[in-house]
């Protein structure tokens, strides 16, 4: 199935916060969060936001970054359930460490549930390694997270190309 990437826009937010209510149904975020994160990506703003969609144009994962300075964050990372293992996860999450590259951070940090797996498992394949928890991070369900870092190699953008 073809899945293709574009920044997120207000419009999204609707589409979007469907699938974030299903996803994570314990500590989703609101639209107001989505749209305070908006309004920081724009150029020279601290956010960066894609959806993926299908032909037909339908949302089927999203992706969001906050970078300042040399520390960029992944704030969050969703693949609807019915094309999870489908390697979209990874197109999302590469999308995200090119961004933060390209802005310059020198490590990329996230924060993952510990009873999610799954991301872990992706998380780790890229690179990311566990560097602490925090205890009781996801509220309301008191869940801690898991805090894992990837650290950059300096960004030389001659040795970046689409190949």
């Amino acid at each position: 199935m073809k899945v293709r990437l574009r920044p997120m826009r207000w419009w999204d937010i609707e589409p979007v916060m469907e699938l974030e209510l299903r996803l994570f149904p314990e500590d989703a975020w609101s639209r107001g969060m989505y749209w305070s994160e908006l309004a920081e990506a724009h150029p020279g703003g601290t956010r960066h936001y894609t959806v993926a969609t299908t032909e037909d144009g339908t949302i089927v994962g999203y992706a969001g970054l906050m970078a300042v300075g040399t520390e960029g964050d992944v704030q969050t990372i969703a693949v609807d359930q019915r094309h999870q293992g489908g390697g979209l996860g990874t197109v999302l999450l590469t999308d995200l460490i090119e961004e933060s590259a390209r802005r310059g951070c020198a490590e990329l940090l996230l924060e993952v549930r510990v009873d999610n797996l799954r991301a872990q498992q992706l998380y780790e394949r890229h690179g990311f390694q566990p560097v602490g928890v925090r205890r009781g991070y996801y509220q309301p369900a008191n869940v801690d997270a898991l805090v894992m870092r990837l650290d950059h190699p300096p960004y030389d953008p001659k040795d970046h190309h689409h190949g």
